[in-house]
């Protein structure tokens, strides 16, 4: 099991510094970008109704309409697929942006990314899917380097194994 998430865990460094440092802005502005503009936005504010405690996190009530839209398995449980939607983009970016399970993020991203070009933007035309497609592209390079020098991740390789 240790051999595994080390695999999972352990970066791909590039031969210059100078690269790795390129790739981590990159993979932090992305990250953060899918996190505080796109992941954000589809979870409601916190709220309290009269008589009851305060509700965090609920998932905003467009984004599960606009899921069971899709058809197929996302009408069967739009609320679940909102969930991860939400929070593969809120949480997945924000791991990405610092490099944390870099490549799990990037995979759960991914996902996303792809269910949001073919279900959702695939009619816009270019300019529409544009956005998803960035952050795939982004997505998949991290899932196959991990974070690099500049991240969490390298940081727990070099500590604990």
């Amino acid at each position: 099991m240790k051999l595994i998430i080390k695999k999972i865990i352990h970066p791909i460094l590039q031969e210059h510094i100078l690269a790795d440092a390129i790739f981590a802005i990159v993979r932090f502005i992305c990250g953060m970008l899918l996190a505080l503009s796109f992941g954000a936005d589809k979870f409601g504010m916190p709220w309290t109704p009269p008589g009851q405690n305060l509700q965090f996190f609920e998932v905003s009530a467009w984004f599960p309409e606009d899921v069971a839209s899709y058809g197929g398995i996302f009408a069967l449980a739009p609320v679940f697929f909102a969930w991860m939607g939400a929070f593969s983009e809120a949480v997945g970016g924000l791991f990405l942006a610092f490099g944390l399970k870099t490549r799990v993020a990037a995979f759960l991203i991914a996902c996303t990314m792809l269910v949001a070009i073919f279900c959702q933007k695939w009619g816009q035309g270019v300019w529409g899917i544009l956005p998803a497609m960035s952050f795939l592209w982004v997505a998949l390079y991290n899932l196959y380097l991990g974070s690099g020098r500049f991240g969490l991740d390298y940081l727990i390789i070099k500590k604990c194994y």
